[in-house]
């Protein structure tokens, strides 16, 4: 068994370039705001980088080299389908409640992250300079990492239940790179140990 101090924070540390992915993106939004839509546009695409697609591929996928299962004892086993508690999103009060306790970062890697239907928006607006096509290639790299979800600590298919204590803010890569996996099976640390990132990343909200 791995002792905690051992554990990490998260499978693979975020690069700088979604720093200034995350910085492109909300000037990108002051400029919108000023009515300097070409501008925005033009800061919209710079946070679309093949560094950034780069870190999130490597993490997708069960043959990521960031995602070392190991066998630990007396882990939950996985449950049967027909034995699990009814899988589901959590509700709009909910969400809100989450996103009040732990921000606009993930809880794990801790970079910033951005609702679904606020990327909806922007793209909406500037279609050109935020691609989100079918596949992940044809998804802009920034929104695409910083996509936020909503994820189960203790995995559903584990035997994790619905309440709200056991689901985090994550981004997407951290959220899909560890699968059905518990924590300690990929090594990680609970992030409900650590205290939520407090910042002026506001997930993009004011856009309109």
């Amino acid at each position: 068994m791995t002792a905690r101090d051992e554990l990490r924070r998260c499978l693979r540390e975020p690069i700088s370039a979604i720093a200034d992915a995350a910085r492109f993106l909300d000037a990108a939004v002051s400029a919108h705001i000023a009515g300097k839509a070409d501008l925005a546009s033009e800061l919209l695409v710079l946070a679309d980088t093949s560094e950034v697609r780069d870190w999130t591929e490597s993490l997708w996928g069960k043959y990521s080299p960031y995602v070392q299962y190991r066998a630990v004892d007396h882990a939950p086993p996985s449950v049967a389908k027909s034995e699990r508690l009814h899988a589901r999103m959590p509700t709009a009060a909910e969400k809100s409640t989450l996103r009040d306790r732990d921000g606009f970062h993930c809880r794990f890697c801790r970079i910033p992250v951005i609702r679904p239907n606020v990327r909806k928006r922007i793209h909406r607006a500037y279609p050109e300079s935020v691609p989100w096509g079918t596949t992940n290639s044809s998804q802009h790299a920034g929104f695409q990492a910083m996509w936020l979800q909503y994820d189960h600590v203790l995995p559903h298919a584990r035997g994790g239940d619905n309440n709200i204590g056991n689901i985090v803010v994550t981004c997407a890569p951290c959220n899909f790179a560890r699968m059905n996996y518990t924590l300690e099976e990929v090594g990680l640390s609970d992030p409900r140990h650590r205290e939520p990132v407090r910042s002026n990343w506001d997930g993009l909200e004011r856009f309109r």
